[in-house]
């Protein structure tokens, strides 16, 4: 199992933080130590800062098709991330820590790729963090879409049945602290909760 990241697939978040939209899909790899393992988030043992971004993960199955979704965190050290880019360095301190790959519960999925993003039946990430709704968008608002981003990875990557592919936040990221709430979902466009996490930050 490998765990694939894509970055800057909303153009809003990619703006919140001072970045250009990329013309094809960019990934990183994040460990499997760093998947989450249960109970409260670690945020207060991290030797620097925790944010969250919501996403969308895809478990991937035979002949390379989507067969369950679950809501996931991609945890962030923001402020290393930012200090590694400034020197053109490897940014693996910044995202492959602890506890940064936080997956939920898996629902089953049988719609292919394209009905991930067709707006008519698009699902939706939603994170709240202390009653606070801080990120929420649709998966057809994507720059990149699920389907671009498997179509470019598979060109390149030793993808496999069973790795899981983070398909990237929306805007609204931020710094989480000791003692916040967080509660994440991907719903569909009709409402239902597909994948919901429920933690606290310790």
């Amino acid at each position: 199992m490998a765990i694939w990241c894509t970055i800057r697939t909303y153009a809003k978040h990619a703006a919140e933080l001072g970045n250009e939209t990329p013309g094809e899909p960019v990934f990183f790899v994040k460990p499997l130590n760093c998947l989450h393992e249960g109970g409260p988030l670690p945020v207060s043992q991290h030797p620097g800062e925790v944010h969250h971004e919501v996403e969308c993960v895809i478990e991937i199955g035979p002949d390379l098709q989507p067969t369950k979704l679950a809501v996931g965190l991609d945890l962030t050290d923001r402020a290393a991330q930012g200090a590694l880019r400034q020197e053109q360095l490897p940014w693996a301190k910044g995202k492959c820590f602890r506890s940064s790959a936080v997956i939920g519960p898996w629902a089953a999925w049988s719609g292919g790729w394209d009905a991930l993003e067709f707006t008519a039946t698009a699902l939706q990430l939603t994170l709240t963090v202390n009653g606070e709704l801080r990120q929420s968008a649709s998966l057809s608002e994507m720059s990149l879409s699920p389907l671009q981003q498997m179509n470019a990875l598979q060109q390149w990557a030793p993808v496999a049945s069973g790795d899981v592919l983070f398909t990237g936040t929306p805007d609204g990221v931020g710094q989480l602290h000791q003692g916040d709430t967080l509660v994440a979902r991907l719903s569909t466009a009709s409402g239902e909760v597909l994948s919901e996490l429920a933690l606290t930050c310790d």
